[in-house]
Protein backbone atom coordinates (compact mmCIF):
# COMPACT_ATOMS: atom_id res chain seq x y z
CA UNK A 1 0.00 0.00 0.00
CA UNK A 2 1.30 3.43 -0.93
CA UNK A 3 1.34 6.32 1.52
CA UNK A 4 0.34 9.89 0.76
CA UNK A 5 2.37 12.45 2.68
CA UNK A 6 1.04 15.96 2.46
CA UNK A 7 2.28 19.05 4.24
CA UNK A 8 -0.47 21.51 5.03
CA UNK A 9 0.99 25.04 4.98
CA UNK A 10 -2.13 26.40 6.73
CA UNK A 11 -1.73 24.17 9.81
CA UNK A 12 1.21 25.36 11.84
CA UNK A 13 2.05 24.17 15.33
CA UNK A 14 3.14 26.66 18.03
CA UNK A 15 6.78 25.65 17.48
CA UNK A 16 6.49 26.60 13.82
CA UNK A 17 6.40 23.05 12.45
CA UNK A 18 3.97 22.21 9.69
CA UNK A 19 1.35 19.48 9.93
CA UNK A 20 2.17 16.44 7.83
CA UNK A 21 -0.60 14.08 6.73
CA UNK A 22 -0.01 10.37 6.23
CA UNK A 23 -2.86 8.55 4.55
CA UNK A 24 -3.03 5.16 2.78
CA UNK A 25 -4.18 5.75 -0.77
CA UNK A 26 -3.77 4.13 -4.18
CA UNK A 27 -2.12 5.53 -7.27
CA UNK A 28 -1.14 8.95 -5.91
CA UNK A 29 1.70 10.41 -7.98
CA UNK A 30 4.13 12.38 -5.83
CA UNK A 31 6.34 15.17 -7.13
CA UNK A 32 9.57 14.26 -5.32
CA UNK A 33 11.22 17.60 -6.01
CA UNK A 34 8.33 19.64 -4.65
CA UNK A 35 7.81 17.26 -1.75
CA UNK A 36 11.45 17.52 -0.65
CA UNK A 37 11.34 21.28 -1.09
CA UNK A 38 8.27 21.40 1.14
CA UNK A 39 10.04 19.32 3.76
CA UNK A 40 13.02 21.67 3.72
CA UNK A 41 10.77 24.73 3.86
CA UNK A 42 8.93 23.25 6.81
CA UNK A 43 12.20 22.44 8.54
CA UNK A 44 11.26 18.78 8.92
CA UNK A 45 14.01 16.23 9.34
CA UNK A 46 13.73 12.53 8.50
CA UNK A 47 13.53 11.86 12.24
CA UNK A 48 10.63 14.30 12.56
CA UNK A 49 8.79 12.62 9.69
CA UNK A 50 9.25 9.21 11.27
CA UNK A 51 8.03 10.54 14.59
CA UNK A 52 4.92 12.00 13.01
CA UNK A 53 4.26 8.79 11.11
CA UNK A 54 4.16 6.93 14.41
CA UNK A 55 1.33 9.16 15.71
CA UNK A 56 -2.31 9.16 14.77
CA UNK A 57 -2.04 11.79 12.06
CA UNK A 58 -5.29 10.51 10.55
CA UNK A 59 -7.26 12.51 13.11
CA UNK A 60 -6.47 15.67 11.10
CA UNK A 61 -7.55 14.29 7.71
CA UNK A 62 -11.16 14.67 6.55
CA UNK A 63 -12.66 11.33 5.53
CA UNK A 64 -13.29 10.49 1.90
CA UNK A 65 -17.05 10.76 1.35
CA UNK A 66 -18.40 8.27 -1.22
CA UNK A 67 -20.72 9.72 -3.89
CA UNK A 68 -24.25 10.20 -2.65
CA UNK A 69 -26.92 8.23 -4.43
CA UNK A 70 -29.03 9.44 -7.33
CA UNK A 71 -32.39 8.03 -8.54
CA UNK A 72 -31.80 4.76 -10.36
CA UNK A 73 -28.56 3.95 -8.53
CA UNK A 74 -28.01 0.37 -7.44
CA UNK A 75 -27.91 -0.82 -3.82
CA UNK A 76 -26.52 -4.30 -3.29
CA UNK A 77 -27.63 -6.57 -0.45
CA UNK A 78 -25.27 -9.14 1.04
CA UNK A 79 -25.12 -11.46 4.07
CA UNK A 80 -21.53 -11.16 5.35
CA UNK A 81 -22.58 -12.37 8.81
CA UNK A 82 -25.88 -14.04 9.74
CA UNK A 83 -28.30 -15.70 7.32
CA UNK A 84 -31.55 -14.27 5.97
CA UNK A 85 -34.13 -15.46 3.46
CA UNK A 86 -35.27 -13.70 0.26
CA UNK A 87 -38.72 -13.39 1.83
CA UNK A 88 -37.32 -11.61 4.87
CA UNK A 89 -35.58 -8.90 2.82
CA UNK A 90 -38.66 -8.11 0.71
CA UNK A 91 -39.82 -5.18 2.90
CA UNK A 92 -36.37 -3.58 2.64
CA UNK A 93 -36.17 -4.17 -1.11
CA UNK A 94 -39.62 -2.71 -1.71
CA UNK A 95 -38.88 0.32 0.45
CA UNK A 96 -35.55 1.12 -1.20
CA UNK A 97 -37.14 0.70 -4.62
CA UNK A 98 -39.85 3.17 -3.55
CA UNK A 99 -37.04 5.63 -2.87
CA UNK A 100 -36.07 5.39 -6.54
CA UNK A 101 -33.17 2.96 -6.22
CA UNK A 102 -32.53 -0.36 -7.92
CA UNK A 103 -31.72 -3.32 -5.67
CA UNK A 104 -29.26 -6.08 -6.55
CA UNK A 105 -29.55 -9.14 -4.33
CA UNK A 106 -26.26 -10.84 -3.53
CA UNK A 107 -25.70 -14.57 -3.87
CA UNK A 108 -25.62 -15.11 -0.10
CA UNK A 109 -29.25 -14.07 0.44
CA UNK A 110 -31.06 -17.34 1.05
CA UNK A 111 -27.90 -19.33 1.75
CA UNK A 112 -27.24 -20.84 5.16
CA UNK A 113 -24.31 -22.52 6.85
CA UNK A 114 -25.66 -23.02 10.36
CA UNK A 115 -25.87 -19.44 11.75
CA UNK A 116 -24.00 -17.90 8.80
CA UNK A 117 -25.30 -16.63 5.45
CA UNK A 118 -23.28 -19.24 3.60
CA UNK A 119 -19.75 -20.50 4.09
CA UNK A 120 -16.89 -18.09 4.81
CA UNK A 121 -15.78 -18.36 1.18
CA UNK A 122 -19.29 -17.78 -0.17
CA UNK A 123 -19.81 -14.73 2.03
CA UNK A 124 -16.39 -13.29 1.18
CA UNK A 125 -16.90 -13.83 -2.56
CA UNK A 126 -20.37 -12.27 -2.52
CA UNK A 127 -19.23 -9.17 -0.65
CA UNK A 128 -16.12 -8.89 -2.84
CA UNK A 129 -18.23 -9.02 -5.98
CA UNK A 130 -20.48 -6.21 -4.76
CA UNK A 131 -17.49 -4.08 -3.69
CA UNK A 132 -15.83 -4.54 -7.09
CA UNK A 133 -19.00 -3.93 -9.14
CA UNK A 134 -18.83 -0.26 -10.14
CA UNK A 135 -22.55 -0.23 -10.99
CA UNK A 136 -23.30 -0.82 -7.29
CA UNK A 137 -23.23 2.50 -5.40
CA UNK A 138 -23.99 1.18 -1.90
CA UNK A 139 -24.00 -2.14 -0.08
CA UNK A 140 -26.51 -2.84 2.66
CA UNK A 141 -25.66 -5.73 4.96
CA UNK A 142 -28.82 -7.80 5.33
CA UNK A 143 -28.36 -8.41 9.05
CA UNK A 144 -25.74 -8.66 11.77
CA UNK A 145 -25.27 -11.56 14.14
CA UNK A 146 -21.71 -12.79 13.90
CA UNK A 147 -19.31 -13.57 11.11
CA UNK A 148 -17.64 -10.56 9.49
CA UNK A 149 -14.40 -11.02 11.41
CA UNK A 150 -14.12 -14.46 9.78
CA UNK A 151 -13.92 -12.94 6.28
CA UNK A 152 -12.46 -9.43 6.71
CA UNK A 153 -8.91 -10.56 5.91
CA UNK A 154 -10.10 -12.38 2.79
CA UNK A 155 -11.36 -9.16 1.20
CA UNK A 156 -9.41 -7.03 -1.26
CA UNK A 157 -10.25 -3.34 -0.87
CA UNK A 158 -8.18 -2.08 -3.83
CA UNK A 159 -11.08 -1.28 -6.12
CA UNK A 160 -13.24 -0.08 -3.25
CA UNK A 161 -10.54 2.37 -2.14
CA UNK A 162 -10.11 3.65 -5.69
CA UNK A 163 -13.84 4.11 -6.17
CA UNK A 164 -15.57 4.22 -2.75
CA UNK A 165 -19.21 3.37 -2.17
CA UNK A 166 -21.44 3.45 0.89
CA UNK A 167 -21.35 0.47 3.26
CA UNK A 168 -24.44 0.19 5.47
CA UNK A 169 -24.99 -1.79 8.67
CA UNK A 170 -24.33 -2.03 12.40
CA UNK A 171 -23.70 -4.50 15.24
CA UNK A 172 -21.32 -7.14 13.80
CA UNK A 173 -20.73 -4.81 10.84
CA UNK A 174 -18.71 -2.67 13.26
CA UNK A 175 -15.80 -4.85 12.08
CA UNK A 176 -16.12 -3.31 8.63
CA UNK A 177 -16.69 0.24 9.86
CA UNK A 178 -13.53 0.01 11.95
CA UNK A 179 -11.46 -1.59 9.21
CA UNK A 180 -12.44 0.92 6.54
CA UNK A 181 -11.97 3.93 8.81
CA UNK A 182 -8.55 2.84 10.04
CA UNK A 183 -7.10 1.69 6.72
CA UNK A 184 -8.83 3.83 4.10
CA UNK A 185 -10.41 6.79 5.93
CA UNK A 186 -13.61 6.38 3.92
CA UNK A 187 -17.00 7.25 5.41
CA UNK A 188 -19.57 4.50 6.02
CA UNK A 189 -23.13 4.40 7.37
CA UNK A 190 -23.90 2.86 10.76
CA UNK A 191 -27.62 2.08 10.66
CA UNK A 192 -30.38 -0.46 10.69
CA UNK A 193 -30.28 -3.24 8.11
CA UNK A 194 -32.75 -5.24 6.03
CA UNK A 195 -34.05 -7.25 8.97
CA UNK A 196 -35.25 -4.03 10.66
CA UNK A 197 -37.52 -2.74 7.89
CA UNK A 198 -41.23 -2.99 8.84
CA UNK A 199 -43.34 -5.60 7.03
CA UNK A 200 -46.22 -3.15 6.73
CA UNK A 201 -45.13 0.48 6.40
CA UNK A 202 -48.68 1.72 7.07
CA UNK A 203 -48.70 0.01 10.48
CA UNK A 204 -45.15 0.87 11.54
CA UNK A 205 -44.51 2.99 14.61
CA UNK A 206 -43.40 6.60 13.93
CA UNK A 207 -39.94 6.00 15.44
CA UNK A 208 -39.45 2.96 13.20
CA UNK A 209 -40.35 4.97 10.12
CA UNK A 210 -38.15 7.89 11.18
CA UNK A 211 -35.09 5.70 11.71
CA UNK A 212 -35.52 3.90 8.38
CA UNK A 213 -35.94 7.23 6.60
CA UNK A 214 -32.69 8.41 8.20
CA UNK A 215 -30.93 5.82 6.01
CA UNK A 216 -32.52 7.39 2.94
CA UNK A 217 -31.42 10.84 4.08
CA UNK A 218 -27.85 9.69 4.66
CA UNK A 219 -27.63 8.03 1.24
CA UNK A 220 -29.05 11.11 -0.46
CA UNK A 221 -26.47 13.39 1.13
CA UNK A 222 -28.64 15.25 3.62
CA UNK A 223 -26.78 16.78 6.55
CA UNK A 224 -27.49 14.59 9.56
CA UNK A 225 -28.63 16.27 12.78
CA UNK A 226 -29.87 14.53 15.91
CA UNK A 227 -31.01 16.45 19.00
CA UNK A 228 -31.19 14.48 22.24
CA UNK A 229 -32.81 15.02 25.63
CA UNK A 230 -30.98 15.39 28.95
CA UNK A 231 -29.84 12.15 30.59
CA UNK A 232 -28.32 11.33 33.99
CA UNK A 233 -24.54 11.53 33.85
CA UNK A 234 -24.30 13.85 30.84
CA UNK A 235 -21.18 16.02 30.93
CA UNK A 236 -21.55 19.34 29.18
CA UNK A 237 -19.23 20.67 26.51
CA UNK A 238 -18.67 20.96 22.77
CA UNK A 239 -16.48 18.86 20.50
CA UNK A 240 -15.75 18.51 16.80
CA UNK A 241 -14.16 15.54 15.10
CA UNK A 242 -14.60 12.44 13.00
CA UNK A 243 -17.41 10.22 14.26
CA UNK A 244 -16.28 6.62 14.86
CA UNK A 245 -17.54 3.66 16.82
CA UNK A 246 -20.24 1.01 16.91
CA UNK A 247 -20.82 -2.12 18.94
CA UNK A 248 -18.67 -2.05 22.07
CA UNK A 249 -18.06 -5.80 22.29
CA UNK A 250 -16.93 -5.83 18.67
CA UNK A 251 -14.63 -2.85 19.19
CA UNK A 252 -13.08 -4.66 22.14
CA UNK A 253 -12.52 -7.78 20.04
CA UNK A 254 -10.70 -5.77 17.34
CA UNK A 255 -8.11 -4.31 19.73
CA UNK A 256 -4.61 -4.72 18.34
CA UNK A 257 -5.82 -5.97 14.96
CA UNK A 258 -5.65 -4.39 11.51
CA UNK A 259 -9.28 -3.33 12.01
CA UNK A 260 -8.75 -1.60 15.36
CA UNK A 261 -10.03 1.99 15.27
CA UNK A 262 -7.99 5.07 16.09
CA UNK A 263 -9.90 7.44 18.37
CA UNK A 264 -7.55 10.36 19.06
CA UNK A 265 -9.24 13.66 18.26
CA UNK A 266 -12.49 11.89 17.33
CA UNK A 267 -16.01 11.54 18.70
CA UNK A 268 -16.54 7.94 19.78
CA UNK A 269 -20.00 6.35 20.02
CA UNK A 270 -20.65 2.92 21.52
CA UNK A 271 -23.68 0.68 22.11
CA UNK A 272 -24.33 -2.92 23.09
CA UNK A 273 -26.96 -5.48 23.98
CA UNK A 274 -27.32 -8.59 26.12
CA UNK A 275 -24.23 -7.97 28.26
CA UNK A 276 -23.87 -8.19 32.04
CA UNK A 277 -22.82 -5.00 33.82
CA UNK A 278 -19.50 -6.56 34.82
CA UNK A 279 -18.85 -7.35 31.16
CA UNK A 280 -19.63 -3.75 30.18
CA UNK A 281 -17.22 -2.60 32.89
CA UNK A 282 -14.53 -4.89 31.48
CA UNK A 283 -15.08 -3.55 27.98
CA UNK A 284 -14.72 0.05 29.13
CA UNK A 285 -11.54 -0.89 30.97
CA UNK A 286 -10.33 -2.25 27.64
CA UNK A 287 -11.08 1.11 25.98
CA UNK A 288 -9.21 2.92 28.71
CA UNK A 289 -6.18 0.61 28.88
CA UNK A 290 -5.77 0.58 25.09
CA UNK A 291 -5.72 4.40 25.04
CA UNK A 292 -9.01 4.85 23.23
CA UNK A 293 -10.46 7.20 25.87
CA UNK A 294 -7.61 9.53 26.74
CA UNK A 295 -7.45 11.67 23.58
CA UNK A 296 -11.10 11.70 22.57
CA UNK A 297 -12.87 14.85 21.44
CA UNK A 298 -16.17 13.54 22.81
CA UNK A 299 -17.96 10.37 23.92
CA UNK A 300 -21.47 9.20 23.02
CA UNK A 301 -23.13 6.36 24.90
CA UNK A 302 -25.97 4.81 22.91
CA UNK A 303 -28.43 2.15 23.94
CA UNK A 304 -27.27 -0.56 26.34
CA UNK A 305 -29.63 -3.47 26.90
CA UNK A 306 -28.21 -4.89 30.11
CA UNK A 307 -28.59 -8.54 31.07
CA UNK A 308 -29.90 -8.81 34.67
CA UNK A 309 -27.29 -9.79 37.27
CA UNK A 310 -27.40 -13.33 38.51
CA UNK A 311 -28.81 -13.54 42.06
CA UNK A 312 -26.01 -13.09 44.57
CA UNK A 313 -23.67 -11.76 41.85
CA UNK A 314 -24.92 -8.16 41.69
CA UNK A 315 -22.36 -5.78 40.22
CA UNK A 316 -23.69 -2.72 42.03
CA UNK A 317 -22.96 -0.11 39.36
CA UNK A 318 -24.97 1.41 36.51
CA UNK A 319 -23.76 1.98 32.98
CA UNK A 320 -23.39 5.67 33.87
CA UNK A 321 -21.26 4.75 36.90
CA UNK A 322 -19.06 2.52 34.77
CA UNK A 323 -18.48 5.13 32.07
CA UNK A 324 -17.95 8.14 34.32
CA UNK A 325 -15.40 6.24 36.40
CA UNK A 326 -13.31 5.63 33.27
CA UNK A 327 -13.45 9.21 31.97
CA UNK A 328 -13.30 11.19 35.21
CA UNK A 329 -9.77 12.44 34.50
CA UNK A 330 -10.71 13.75 31.04
CA UNK A 331 -12.60 16.93 30.21
CA UNK A 332 -14.44 16.18 26.97
CA UNK A 333 -18.27 16.13 26.70
CA UNK A 334 -20.13 12.89 27.37
CA UNK A 335 -23.76 12.10 26.57
CA UNK A 336 -25.85 9.08 27.53
CA UNK A 337 -28.94 7.44 25.99
CA UNK A 338 -28.18 8.63 22.46
CA UNK A 339 -30.59 7.13 19.90
CA UNK A 340 -28.30 4.49 18.42
CA UNK A 341 -28.03 0.77 19.14
CA UNK A 342 -30.02 -2.45 19.28
CA UNK A 343 -33.32 -0.63 19.71
CA UNK A 344 -36.08 0.97 17.68
CA UNK A 345 -34.58 4.46 17.91
CA UNK A 346 -31.42 3.50 16.04
CA UNK A 347 -30.68 6.35 13.65
CA UNK A 348 -28.25 6.36 10.73
CA UNK A 349 -24.83 7.84 11.49
CA UNK A 350 -22.11 8.65 8.97
CA UNK A 351 -19.00 7.06 10.44
CA UNK A 352 -15.87 8.99 9.51
CA UNK A 353 -17.71 12.19 8.62
CA UNK A 354 -16.91 15.24 10.73
CA UNK A 355 -19.52 16.01 13.38
CA UNK A 356 -20.01 18.47 16.18
CA UNK A 357 -21.27 17.23 19.53
CA UNK A 358 -22.90 19.74 21.86
CA UNK A 359 -24.00 18.66 25.34
CA UNK A 360 -25.81 21.23 27.49
CA UNK A 361 -28.55 21.58 30.10
CA UNK A 362 -31.26 21.08 27.47
CA UNK A 363 -29.72 17.83 26.28
CA UNK A 364 -27.76 18.63 23.16
CA UNK A 365 -27.27 17.78 19.52
CA UNK A 366 -24.99 15.75 17.27
CA UNK A 367 -24.74 17.31 13.84
CA UNK A 368 -22.70 16.70 10.74
CA UNK A 369 -20.52 19.68 9.90
CA UNK A 370 -18.29 18.48 7.10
Amino acid sequence: MSVWIWINPDAVFPNGAYLVYFQPVKNILMDRKNFLASCITAGLSVHALESLAATNIQQYIPAVIPPYLQPGDVIGISCPAGFITPEQIKPAVQQMESWGYTVKTGTTVGKRDFTFGGSDLERANDFQQLMDDHTVKAIMCARGGYGFVRIIDKLNFTRFAAKPKWIIGFSDITVLHGHINRNYNIATIHSKMCNSFPDDWSKAEPIQIETILSIKKALAGETMRYPFVPAPGNRQGKATGQLVGGNLKTIESLAGSASDIHTAGKILFVEDTGEYLYSIDRMFWNLKRTGKLDKLAGLIIGGFKVKPDDPGEEFGRTVQDIVLEKVQEYKYPVCFDFPVGHQRNNFALKCGATHQLTVNGEGGVLEEVG
